[in-house]
């Protein structure tokens, strides 16, 4: 199948140019999986090459401050690598919406639970006491 499509893109010049263009890309997108940071790899991908620039794009600007302090030294990895590489920008271009944890709800252990009980026992009637109470037999199951 991929020979089929490989032969597609030998048709025209054009094709041949998009399609050596794209594995240039992906080549230098696995050089740079294998020199940067992993924190940063995972917030960050390579753009393009155009003049011996090397764009990337990070997905905040958190990331893409460290990639502007780490841009000379990876050119010159990617130089040692290489990958005909004279400089590095870094766009800020946030591709998907941050990942959203949900809160998991906070269990006590039983030793927990047994002290807000205890503690509860020495209070005299209040909205504390009420509360403590209320907590230790939340968390109890």
């Amino acid at each position: 199948m991929s020979k089929r499509l490989n032969s597609y893109f030998s048709v025209s010049q054009e094709l041949r140019q998009l399609s050596l263009k794209a594995a240039q890309l992906v080549a230098l997108q696995r050089h740079y999986e294998r020199l940067a940071p992993p924190s940063l790899v995972r917030a960050s991908h390579v753009l393009q090459l155009e003049r011996q620039i090397l764009m990337l794009a990070a997905d905040n600007s958190a990331a893409a401050a460290k990639l502007r302090q780490l841009a000379p030294e990876l050119a010159r990895l990617f130089q040692g690598a290489g990958c005909e590489v004279t400089g590095i920008q870094v766009r800020v271009q946030v591709a998907r919406p941050p990942i959203l944890r949900t809160a998991t709800p906070a269990s006590l252990s039983a030793a927990g639970r047994q002290r807000l009980a205890d503690l509860a026992g020495e209070l005299s009637d209040s909205p504390l006491k009420s509360a403590l109470q209320r907590l230790a037999k939340k968390n109890s199951g």
